[in-house]
């Protein structure tokens, strides 16, 4: 996770160091209260793409807010269902107060769920909006 006053360059290297593509993004470190999600393509479409200067640049100034999240109760065909309706390929996972405690992915799916379910859920997310 991270929070809303880190630096671009800074999330972008917790992206490399951890293999990924979107780090939720909370509140503070004691809160853990989901606040959004930044992603990416965040970054190069709301950062770079328009000149802005990335060592310059806070995570509030991309980040998607407020962001889709699952529970962890959340069964896997009605998270399937949510990604899909509304095409997002990663959904934070939060606990009873709204608290981060993971994020699920369409690779975890990919490698959880049947194949048809999958194949489902990759064409719907795909759908130009």
């Amino acid at each position: 996770c991270c929070t809303p006053d880190e630096g671009i360059q800074q999330v972008a290297q917790k992206m490399v160091e951890n293999d990924c593509g979107a780090i939720p993004v909370i509140q503070d470190d004691s809160s853990r209260k989901l606040v959004g999600i930044v992603t990416d393509r965040d970054i190069v479409s709301r950062i770079i793409a328009p000149g802005n200067d990335p060592f310059e640049m806070k995570v509030r100034d991309c980040m998607t807010s407020p962001c889709l999240s699952v529970t962890a109760d959340t069964s896997l065909d009605d998270c399937c269902r949510i990604m899909e309706e509304q095409q997002v390929r990663r959904a934070p996972v939060v606990n009873d107060e709204q608290c981060c405690c993971g994020i699920v992915a369409q690779a975890d799916i990919a490698r959880e769920a049947p194949a048809g379910d999958t194949a489902e859920m990759v064409r719907e997310v795909s759908e130009p909006m």
